[in-house]
Order: C-alpha cells, then structure tokens, then sequence
C-alpha cells in the first residue's frame, strides 16, 4: 500500500474549489486518505472496537445455550419395597423409553430442561433437534433477507442495533414458552435477528482502525465470543437446580441494556460513509475517532473532499451488491470457495458444542473446556495473523480438525481421556480455522460489498450448523458417531480452499473497479517476470 504520508495535501490558503489533483500524480484512494487519519490507534479507537465487539458476546450466549436448556438430564431407577419386576429391569436398561411409568425418574427437577419439562425424552431426534434446528434455519434465513441492509440503506451501526435489539427481545420472550412448538418458533425468530450481529460488529469494528491494527481489532471480537460462550457453563452451574427460563433470563435482558449503548455511543463506519457519499458525516466521525490533531485536520479536510469515487455516490438498491457479486466472474469463484468451506467449518463448529452432551462426561467441564480451547484459537490469531498465510492456515487447521474427528470414531470404546483431548485438539483447530477465515473474507472483497459477502459466508457457517442437531440426535446412541461425519465434511470442503487468492499484505480496495484494477496489475507483473524469463 502506497504511503499516505507521502501524498501531498493542499495547502491551508489555497481551497479545494480552485485546486484539483495533478494529472501526472495518482489520485490517492479511500485506504490512502483513512490510513492519512485512523493509521495510528487511539483510545478513541480502542473504546469504539470494544464496544461494537461486545456484541458478540451475547451473540455467543444465544448460539448456544441450547447446550444446556435443551439437553438431556439424568435419571434414576426407583427402588419399590417390596422389589418388583420393574426394578431389575430398571437397572439393567439404558433407555428410559424402554422402561414402564413409575419405574424411573429424573435426578433433577423436570423444568430445568425442555427435554424433562415437555416429556421429550422417547420424542424422535427431529423433534428433539427441532429448536436448535430451528435456531440455525433462522440466522440462515435472517442473514438472506438482512445481507444488504448494512452495506445499502442501514449501515453498519443500525443494522448491529436492530440485530441485537430483536436476538435480545426475542430471547426474552422465550421466557413465556408454554410448549415445543412455540419454543422452536421463537428460537427462529431469535436466530433471524442473530444472523447479522458476528458480521456487522466484525466489519465495522475493522473499519474504524487503520490497516496495520485492522487484523488484531478483528481478533477482539472472538475474544469477546469466547467470553460469551464461557458465560454459559457459569451462568447454567449457578442455576443447575433451577428453570432453564432462568438461561434466558439472565443472557437476554443484559443484550437489552447493551442495545442502549450501541445506540448513544457508537459511531458509524467513516468508509461506508463516504463510499454512500455523506463526507460530512464521514469528516466528523474522523474527527472524533481520529489520533491526527486538529489543526492537521483542518489542512488536510479539502484534500480529501477532492477525492470521490465512481461509486462514491452511487446509491446501491436492496440485494443488488448480490448481483454484482454474481456477475463478477472473480468474484462469484472466490464467494463460491470461500462459502464451500465455511459449510464445513460451520457445521463442526456448531456441532461438537451440541454433541458434547452425548460424551460420558461432566457436561459443565466438557462446556467449559471447549470454551477455553477457543482462547489459544483467538491468541493465535491475534498474534501471528500478520505472519500467517491464510490459504495454508485455513487448510491446515481444518483437515487437522477432520482428522482428530475421524480419530474419535477409529480409537473406538477404549481411551476415553483419549478421546476427550481429541475432541478438543479438533475443536480448537477448528476455531482457528473459522477466525483465520472471517479475516480473509474481508480482505477478499472490497468495502461496497464487503458487508454482504461476509453476511453470505456467515451464512454458508450457519448453514452447516443447521444439520448439526439432527446429526447430534442420531447420535445419542452412539456419541462418536456424529464426530466421524463431522471430520469427513470439513474435509472435503477443505479442498475448496485451492481455488482463492492469496491476501496476506494486501491493501483492501473500496469499489469492485478498483480490485480488478489490482488483479490485472498482479497479472501484468507475473507476465512481465515470466516474459523477463525467457530470452
């Protein structure tokens, strides 16, 4: 990337009215001129990163918290005096479905799952799935209709504040569920508001910083959601013997409170601004965000005001960032891959959290663990993201996660702690791989659809994640089962990985115009070595 501060600005008599930029010289882009005053990190910066990322926090909360309501709690054998037929049977059987009423009982109270609550226990895997299926279907479909919304008429402040405002409320609402269906129907509603939140906080949580600390404020984020999700087993220990209500009490109405703070306190992305045309707007959140004093403001301001896209003022309609990212060849091949194996990585990354309740351990640890895995993940990626190449990182942790998935299934019955470390050897491979990947979504695609085409790749996650419950039901019987399935498809859709361009040290690009002008001069200098090669 050019160097901002080598690009010369008009002087403070002279105005940007009687001045235009030099035909010789290049006319400096968006990435030039934001570099120029959000380059360095400031407090301002740091406050307005955390606060966006914060979200995923809650997001986290609402993505699994089915681990613990809608799981399956434990039962024992009740012992009649004098001892009748029923009780051998009792405790010789595995399956409760098996046994006669009266026979058997929960260790718990019944309400402190919908499984014991509703009597769920001998239901079908596809209604016992249902809720959490339910769940996934939503973010799937609520990130379809709400794609654009961020990159067209919203934003990317308003568009985080609706998702969060509707994910809490309906959370909240869920409270009130008298039965199954009305429960799957609100956890849809909830994964519809959802489906937004990671991709909004994401982008405009790196669109606020400038290039060299864009990387490290988008690892906060998975900070933050590891937070949210090692939340849980807290928040589900200290209500053990209490209504699974009391889940949802407790990770929704602090998700309101949040929505207040998003509102009053946040800023708007200054590229999305200024690629919507509204430099004023832009101009001030720069000013506010900004480490450049004031008065260098002020000789720099008409520099920039001379500067406008094609697109700058381009009004983009709803869906049709979608269309251009399926007319574009390049751009169509690179959404096709990169959503490939987000499917694989989606489905193992929802998945192993929701199976966890069919391994013979304590189900808070086996939480809690997983939780922890993914800080070495987000560690990783906050500290070597700039030294890892994101082809052979995104590969490389999802076939090792494929692996130690399969190994689950091969090692069969013997070494359960074996299997345990396995688990989680898979899991955090596969953290590393869905954070690596978020990464090179951004810098795969340029500012005006940018929004959109991670919106759609989050979307090929949660789409794998909507079978995830079905797998995890049909496997109650046998726990490993869903693991091998697991490794084969992140696998698979690992290969994917072969057909995308290599990112690391690239500049991002606002406009599409503006990438294929990068891309045929990548190309024209690989003819011109290759061309240098031969006499």
């Amino acid at each position: 990337m050019a160097d901002s501060s080598s690009t010369p600005f008009l002087p403070e008599s002279q105005s940007a009215d009687q001045l235009e930029p030099p035909k010789h010289l290049p006319v400096p882009s968006l990435d030039d001129n934001f570099e120029r005053y959000i380059g360095d990190f400031g407090w301002a910066q740091l406050l307005q990163a955390f606060l966006v990322s914060f979200a995923w926090v809650f997001d986290a909360q609402q993505t699994f918290i089915s681990v613990f309501t809608d799981a399956e709690p434990s039962w024992h054998c009740i012992t009649h005096q004098p001892p009748a037929a029923a009780d051998h049977l009792c405790a010789l059987a595995s399956d409760v479905c098996r046994l006669p009423k009266g026979s058997w009982s929960w260790d718990r109270p019944a309400d402190i799952s919908i499984i014991s609550e509703w009597n769920l226990a001998c239901a079908g895997s596809i209604i016992k799935s249902l809720p959490a299926s339910s769940f996934f279907m939503g973010c799937m479909i609520g990130g379809i209709v709400l794609a654009t919304f961020a990159d067209s008429s919203l934003g990317r402040k308003n568009m985080l504040l609706v998702s969060c405002l509707l994910m809490s409320a309906v959370g909240s609402l869920t409270i009130f569920s008298p039965n199954v269906w009305i429960y799957s129907g609100l956890r849809f509603l909830c994964g519809f508001g959802r489906a937004t939140i990671g991709t909004c906080a994401l982008v405009l949580s790196t669109e606020l910083v400038g290039k060299r600390w864009r990387c490290q404020v988008g690892v906060i984020g998975f900070f933050l959601f590891t937070l949210g999700f090692l939340s849980l087993p807290v928040i589900a220990y200290l209500n053990r013997d209490s209504s699974w209500r009391y889940l949802y009490l407790w990770t929704s109405v602090p998700g309101l409170l949040y929505c207040f703070l998003v509102r009053f306190l946040v800023r708007e992305s200054p590229r999305w601004l200024m690629v919507k045309g509204r430099k004023e707007e832009a101009v001030a959140t720069l000013k506010s965000i900004g480490t450049v004093n004031n008065s260098s403001f002020t000789l720099s301001f008409s520099g920039l005001m001379v500067f406008e896209e094609a697109e700058t003022t381009t009004d983009l309609h709803l869906y049709s960032v979608i269309g251009i990212l399926m007319e574009k060849r390049w751009a169509l091949r690179r959404l096709s891959a990169i959503m490939s194996v987000g499917f694989g990585v989606g489905m193992v990354y929802y998945g192993m959290p929701l199976a966890l309740g069919n391994l013979p351990f304590n189900l808070y640890w086996n939480v809690t663990l997983n939780a922890l895995s993914e800080v070495p993940a987000s560690l990783i990626a906050f500290f070597f993201i700039e030294r890892l190449d994101r082809k052979s990182s995104v590969l490389g942790f999802t076939v090792t996660s494929g692996v130690c998935s399969i190994m689950c299934v091969v090692i069969g019955e013997k070494w359960e702690s074996v299997k345990i470390w396995l688990e989680l050897t898979s899991f955090f491979c596969t953290c590393t791989a869905f954070e690596i990947l978020l990464i090179y979504t951004i810098e795969l695609f340029p500012t005006s659809v940018r929004n959109s085409a991670m919106a759609m790749v989050r979307q090929a996650l949660v789409f794998g994640g909507v079978f995830c419950p079905v797998i995890v039901a049909m496997g109650r019987g046998n726990g490993y089962l869903s693991y091998g399935i697991f490794g084969a498809v992140i696998i698979s859709c690992a290969m994917f990985v072969g057909c995308l361009p290599e990112t690391k040290g690239e500049r991002l690009c606002d406009t599409m115009e503006e990438e294929e002008n990068k891309q045929m001069r990548v190309r024209s200098g690989s003819s011109i070595s290759l061309g240098l090669g031969h006499p």
